[in-house]
C-alpha cells in the first residue's frame, strides 16, 4: 500500500523520503524518469511523493502536483532543466557585496525565476560586519535598488549575530530555501539557525575569491516546526521556460510602471512613451536592473554564468 512522504534527500539515484513510517531510502520507478526526460532530476528535495514497499527497500512511485518549484537552465547548455527544490514556502537568497562579490546579474536572474514561478524571496545581505567604511554606501546602494524594487532586504553577520533571530523567525513552520553563490555563507547560516544540523563550510579561495562547493546535493532539514533546504553553491543561473513578452512581469518595479506606456505591447526598448525607458533614465529604476532586463531578453538560451 503507497504511503506519501516528502523528499528531504535526493543524490541522483537514491532518496530519502520522510513518511508517517519513518524515513525511507528509495529509488524511483522507470517511468517517472522517462516523465522526466527534460529535466535532470525527475524528483527533488521538497516533493511531496507516493511509496510503495519493493522488496527490501522502497520505489517512488508518484510525485504529487508542485505547488511551485525553483528551476534552472541546466548548466551543460542542453535543454535540460534542473530543478533546486519544489513546494518551497520562500527562498533565502544570500548575497555578499565582497569575499566573494555576487554578481548583481546573478541576483537579478534568481528573482526574475522565483517570481515567474511564484516563490516569495528575501534577499539577505551576508557578511554584513564588513559592510563598513569604504563599503557602507555599495550596501546602503543595494538595499535601495532591490528595496525600491519590491523585495524585502536583510543584513546578516553570523559573527555579530545580526539578522540571526529575524531569519530564524521567518523559518518557524515554513519550507525555506537558502541559496546563493558558493562562499557566500549558506552552510554557516543554518549551522547559526540550527546549531544541531551538520553542514560543512568551505574556505574563499584566495587565488580567485570564489567559494569552494562545499553542499553536494540539497538536502532538507526539519527545524523551527518547519523545513530549511540547503543547496549546493550556484555558479550560474540559466532561465529558461521565460517567455520574453511576460520577462517585464517578473521586474517588479517595471511592471507597476508599464500600464503607463504608450504601447500597451511595448518591449520597453526602443519605443516612444515608454515609461519604464522614462524611469531608468530619472533614476527611479536603477539601471542595473535594466541592464539585466536587456540582457535576458536578447538571449536566446537565456544562460548566464
Amino acid at each position: 500500500m503507497a504511503v506519501e512522504g516528502t523528499v528531504v534527500s535526493a543524490t541522483g539515484s537514491w532518496y530519502e523520503v520522510a513518511t508517517p513510517d519513518g524515513v525511507l531510502s528509495c529509488r524511483i520507478r522507470g517511468r517517472l524518469r522517462l516523465k522526466g526526460v527534460r529535466s535532470t532530476n525527475p524528483v527533488v528535495v521538497g516533493d511531496r511523493v507516493m511509496v510503495e514497499p519493493d522488496g527490501e527497500s522502497s520505489v517512488i512511485v508518484e510525485i504529487v502536483p508542485r505547488r511551485n518549484y525553483v528551476i534552472r537552465r541546466a548548466s551543460n547548455l542542453s535543454k535540460e532543466s534542473h530543478i533546486i527544490a519544489a513546494n518551497v514556502d520562500r527562498a533565502l537568497l544570500i548575497v555578499t557585496l565582497h569575499s566573494p562579490a555576487t554578481p548583481r546579474e546573478f541576483v537579478d536572474r534568481f528573482l526574475v525565476t522565483c517570481e515567474a514561478y511564484k516563490v516569495p524571496v528575501t534577499i539577505v545581505l551576508g557578511k554584513a560586519d564588513l559592510l563598513v567604511d569604504e563599503y557602507a554606501a555599495e550596501a546602503e546602494e543595494f538595499e535601495a535598488i532591490y528595496g525600491d524594487a519590491g523585495y524585502e532586504v536583510l543584513r546578516l553577520s553570523t559573527l555579530t549575530g545580526e539578522g540571526v533571530e529575524q531569519i530564524r523567525a521567518m523559518l518557524r513552520g515554513a519550507t525555506t530555501l537558502v541559496a546563493g553563490n558558493s562562499g557566500v555563507g549558506k552552510s554557516t547560516l543554518i549551522g547559526n539557525v540550527a546549531p544541531d544540523i551538520e553542514t560543512r563550510t568551505g574556505e574563499i579561495s584566495e587565488s580567485h575569491h570564489k567559494g569552494k562547493h562545499t553542499t553536494t546535493f540539497s538536502t532538507m532539514y526539519a527545524v523551527e516546526g518547519g523545513y530549511i533546504i540547503d543547496t549546493p553553491g550556484i555558479k550560474g543561473f540559466g532561465l529558461i521556460d521565460i517567455d520574453d513578452k511576460e520577462l517585464c512581469r517578473y521586474f517588479p518595479e517595471m511592471m507597476r510602471l508599464a500600464p503607463d506606456c504608450r504601447f500597451y505591447n511595448c518591449t520597453h526598448t526602443h519605443e516612444p512613451g515608454c515609461a519604464v525607458a522614462e524611469a531608468v533614465k530619472s533614476g527611479i529604476v536603477a539601471w542595473s536592473r535594466y541592464e539585466s532586463y536587456l540582457k535576458i531578453l536578447d538571449e536566446d538560451d537565456k544562460y548566464r554564468k
